[in-house]
């Protein structure tokens, strides 16, 4: 993995990631190892090989912990046992995320629910189970996935557009919450970026052609461009940061 920086402060760091065995995911654990951090990670799907395999390149293994995400006690007690292999947690990533397209008629109570179960219900729990223990250590970071739909009001996944709208609204009232603690919340707000899920789902070649056209730099987002402003929200370098979104998405929105 090429890495653009090095997070020092983040060697033996203890992580926690949602969804880090996959896609976005897996990069962001890769990118952690990197750093020399400790990364313990959910995965509802087997993650055991590609667990080995970082753990023979890096030295030294994430903690795989199969989990679903939508069981909020599970996803507890993975957080406890991550806690329990690697001391109390410093930073938490919330990435795991659904964005299974739809229309509005087809959907019923049951599929709205199930959305927001695994797009917006966890960033909340996962906080609440980790402040404790950072208050404890003097402080974490807290990284919230949001997405750049929302602020584009893209169609065909409503659901999904809206928890991640959500999750910005929940990021700014946690990072005020949690401040006096010195644990900073924060949202990334990537655009899309193009993993093999995005590739073989979603991905025709003349919805990529439009995307690029609405982005000012005229190039595909890749798995690394999220991992490096991942590592930047999680180190102290962003230490006054708090309570902000960081659009990550080549010039499509903008903030301010």
């Amino acid at each position: 993995m090429q890495s653009y920086a090095t997070f020092h402060d983040l060697k033996d760091k203890n992580v926690f990631i949602t969804g880090g065995g996959a896609g976005i995911g897996a990069a962001l654990t890769e990118g952690f190892l990197t750093q020399g951090a400790k990364v313990a990670f959910v995965q509802r799907s087997d993650a055991s090989e590609f667990a080995e395999k970082m753990g023979d390149k890096y030295g030294q293994k994430p903690l795989f912990l199969p989990c679903d995400i939508t069981d909020i006690d599970a996803l507890k007690a993975a957080m406890e046992q991550a806690a329990a292999a690697h001391g109390e947690i410093d930073v938490v990533v919330n990435n795991a995320a659904n964005d299974q397209r739809h229309s509005l008629e087809e959907y019923g109570v049951e599929d709205w629910d199930k959305s927001i179960n695994i797009n917006l219900r966890p960033h909340y729990f996962t906080a609440q189970a980790a402040a404790p223990g950072m208050k404890k250590k003097g402080g974490g970071a807290i990284i919230n996935f949001s997405s750049a739909s929302y602020m584009m009001g893209n169609a065909g996944y409503s659901s999904y557009v809206a928890s991640k709208a959500g999750i910005t609204g929940l990021t700014r009232a946690l990072a005020r919450e949690l401040g006096p603690d010195n644990i900073r919340v924060n949202a990334l707000v990537p655009g899309w970026v193009l993993t093999k899920k995005q590739l073989d789902m979603w991905a025709t070649e003349e919805d990529l052609k439009a995307h690029l056209d609405k982005q000012c730099l005229k190039e595909h987002l890749v798995e690394q461009d999220i991992v490096d402003a991942t590592l930047f929200l999680a180190s102290k370098t962003s230490r006054m940061m708090t309570s902000q979104a960081l659009v990550v998405d080549g010039g499509v929105v903008m903030t301010g």
